[in-house]
């Protein structure tokens, strides 16, 4: 096992220091002049304002240069500064992070423990007319943008039910302590977290389904009917555990990706998380903050397949950890 972490360590290390170069490639290849956006919010855009400006962030640097002394300040955990928010990029990133966390986490449990549960009876009456329903109900969140099914639950939740709140974290002007609070973070939560885990739900639900009928008519599972076990036990011990496998290898990539993949959940509803922070940053071109949410998202991806490859030996008997 250390022999495996160390080996993984160092393969980890090298992937996130390819992803920090073409990050930073990628960005600065991008059209706009950071310092034209910096002297516009500021109200002053001649050619002496935009020189220091450029010479402040280094902007005037050739492009290997910048490239230096960013990977200086990674590897030192320094990944500057703010223009527009005026504060470092590790200060806004541990701002937001917790809230990016907890609205994936939430999301994330949803989707794994409805899809494999829905996935579960599909596979178990098979043909009949539940399992054709959770295969529509699958199709169709699958199929459906998530912006427009976030603006669906706002509208029947929160505008013709008035039930939940349709935007932010907390509610507006009140102050709340303790349970209270929980709630009230819990209420807003529901929404976006329902939004982002149905799109990943119909996922796992489908691949449950097509892996557990795969596991099902394979010998050891006949052998088990054969002997006499009891059906739920089968289900539980021989088919399910063998058919998790892919879900795990699955959840642990979508695990990463979820992360990511929240701009768009937190634009919609105003969710104060990094995918906010980067969308904000892109439109005043922010390339500090974005390499910073970027690094801090590629090292989340890495250490969810790391854990997803430990977890595997633990589902599995049979699979040994190596590099």
């Amino acid at each position: 096992m250390p022999g495996f972490l160390l080996r993984r360590g160092v393969k980890a290390a090298l992937v996130i220091l390819a992803i920090v170069v073409c990050n930073f490639f990628l960005i600065h290849a991008a059209p706009g002049d950071p310092a034209s956006v910096i002297a516009g919010q500021s109200g002053a855009a001649d050619e002496r304002f935009l020189a220091q400006l450029r010479q402040q962030f280094g902007l005037d640097q050739p492009l290997y240069v910048q490239l230096w002394i960013y990977l200086k300040g990674v590897l030192t955990l320094d990944l500057g500064f703010s223009h527009r928010q005026q504060l470092p990029v590790w200060t806004l990133i541990a701002q937001r992070l917790p809230a990016t966390l907890l609205l994936t986490g939430a999301a994330f449990v949803l989707a794994v423990t409805a899809g494999v549960t829905l996935g579960t009876l599909a596979a178990r009456r098979v043909g009949s007319w539940a399992d054709s329903i959770i295969t529509v109900i699958a199709l169709t969140f699958y199929a459906t943008p998530l912006f427009w099914v976030g603006l669906m639950l706002v509208l029947f939740f929160s505008v013709w039910l008035e039930w939940l709140p349709s935007f932010g974290m907390n509610s507006v002007g009140v102050e709340l302590y303790g349970i209270a609070a929980m709630l009230d973070v819990a209420q807003h939560l529901l929404l976006p977290a329902l939004t982002l885990g149905l799109f990943y739900l119909a996922v796992y639900a489908r691949l449950t389904r097509a892996t557990m009928l795969e596991v099902a008519d394979q010998d050891f599972v006949k052998t088990a009917r054969a002997k006499g076990v009891p059906e739920g036990q089968v289900v539980r011990r021989h088919v399910l555990r063998n058919a998790l496998l892919p879900v795990i290898t699955f959840a642990g990539i979508q695990a990463g990706q979820l992360v990511g993949g929240s701009i768009l959940v937190e634009t919609v509803f105003a969710w104060p998380g990094i995918g906010r922070l980067a969308f904000d940053a892109l439109l005043a071109r922010d390339y500090a903050v974005l390499l910073g949410v970027f690094f801090c998202t590629s090292v989340m991806v890495v250490g969810f397949n790391l854990m997803t490859d430990l977890l595997y030996a633990v589902v599995d008997p049979r699979v040994e950890v190596e590099g």
